[in-house]
């Protein structure tokens, strides 16, 4: 067998192929920097929808899971099922040198590629409808959106502001969702935008409920034995302009201080007592079309996962201080459910724990109906504007950058 070099784009092809061929569940893939690998992907794996208290349960075998933001609002319903889960016999991991590992029951990569790649598909002359050499920037694998509302996320940052300077809550994060359609099955959507604006904590999940596009920077939560930390993003500024500006802003600073606050108490709620450290304050790092300002907080706990992510959930960056009235607030504030948007998303392997916080993540339904929740952290000196004008930047991945297509 060739010893060649199986990229992650050219084995999940494969592997969706074999899922066809086989009748069996798709696959679901982690890119970017999980579990101190480059990829993390799992041949198949059955999600199924199950109650957001059983998500975490603790298994043996690699659990791979999201959970979406909890709290609702009048309107349509969100567009995924509130939890799902499945648990995997094998998976791969990419290390640095380009080659995969196997673990459990997992496939030789090179062998699904040649069973289930393009060369067999040309061989068999089948009728397979999918370009496998694609372009990274075929836009005709980017969704298609409509204008979102600007005057009610407008209205809700006004309303915001005002709770702010009666003392109600001190920064709250308030969000808006685009809607759209796709114009390619959800595997191709995926890995066009991978192909341009990857991210630290991309994700791709699929069931008979939909996809999960996921293209996080931010980590939620990642555990290893009783070691566990969150990294919380606060503090966002354009990719074309000067970095250093974010630590020029008192806004920003004092945004990303408040949430390293809540991170604190949170973990410190199953925390072994004195354990709780921050480890890093205030760096700058890049993010596909921003800036963002990153801490970390740090803990030693013996909770199960289930007890961690229940003392922490919903992830403190996306909520507000203090975080009970911004969650009471924020259902009112917005006009739709959030629904995955600033849930989470991740795996599982017995204690230890590798979750993303699900920014920058598109729903889709079965149908092809896509949804993209993007919003920011708003104090005292928010600008109703310039919020909105963040939510546009953090967007723009989605249709490769520059201005909004609507």
């Amino acid at each position: 067998m060739s010893d060649r070099l199986v990229t992650a784009p050219e084995l999940l092809r494969a592997l969706h192929q074999r899922a066809r061929d086989l009748d069996l569940a798709p696959p679901a893939a982690f890119l970017g920097d999980w579990r101190g690998s480059r990829a993390v992907v799992v041949p198949s794996v059955d999600l199924r929808p199950v109650r957001a208290d059983a998500a975490f349960l603790e298994s043996d075998g690699l659990v791979v899971v999201y959970r979406s933001f909890p709290d609702t609002v009048r309107g349509a319903a969100p567009p995924l099922p509130a939890a799902v889960r499945g648990e995997a016999p094998g998976w791969l991991t990419l290390g640095d040198d380009g080659r995969w590992s196997r673990h459990g029951d997992a496939p030789d990569p090179r062998q699904v590629v040649g069973d289930h790649g393009p060369g067999r598909a040309h061989r068999e002359d089948d009728n397979d409808d999918h370009d496998h050499n694609h372009d990274d920037d075929d836009e005709s694998r980017l969704p298609d959106w409509a204008a979102p509302d600007r005057t009610a996320h407008r209205s809700a940052v006004t309303d915001c502001l005002e709770a702010i300077r009666a003392g109600e809550v001190y920064q709250t994060c308030l969000s808006t969702r685009v809607h759209g359609r796709l114009r390619t099955d959800p595997l191709e959507t995926f890995l066009g935008i991978a192909g341009h604006s990857p991210a630290a904590r991309s994700a791709y999940l699929e069931g008979p409920w939909g996809a999960v596009l996921g293209f996080s920077p931010e980590e939620y939560l990642v555990r290893h034995g009783e070691t566990v930390r969150s990294s919380p993003i606060k503090g966002t500024l354009a990719a074309d302009l000067d970095p250093a500006r974010l630590l020029e802003s008192a806004k920003d600073i004092a945004e990303n201080i408040m949430i390293v606050d809540l991170v604190r108490n949170d973990l410190g709620r199953v925390a072994d007592v004195g354990s709780v450290t921050v480890t890093d304050l205030l760096a700058v790092r890049p993010a596909p079309g921003v800036h963002h300002l990153v801490s970390t907080v740090a803990a030693r706990t013996g909770a199960s996962n289930q007890a961690l992510v229940e003392a922490t959930f919903p992830p403190a960056s996306v909520t507000g201080t203090p975080k009970a009235r911004a969650r009471e607030l924020i259902a009112g504030w917005e006009p739709e459910s959030r629904g995955l948007h600033c849930g989470t998303y991740g795996f599982a392997l017995g204690r230890d724990l590798e979750l993303a916080v699900a920014i920058r993540t598109l729903e889709v339904t079965s149908d092809g109906h896509v949804e993209l929740g993007v919003g920011g952290g708003i104090t005292i000196d928010s600008e109703p504007d310039a919020e909105w004008d963040e939510c546009v930047h953090k967007a723009a991945f989605t249709w490769g950058g520059g201005p909004a297509p609507w």
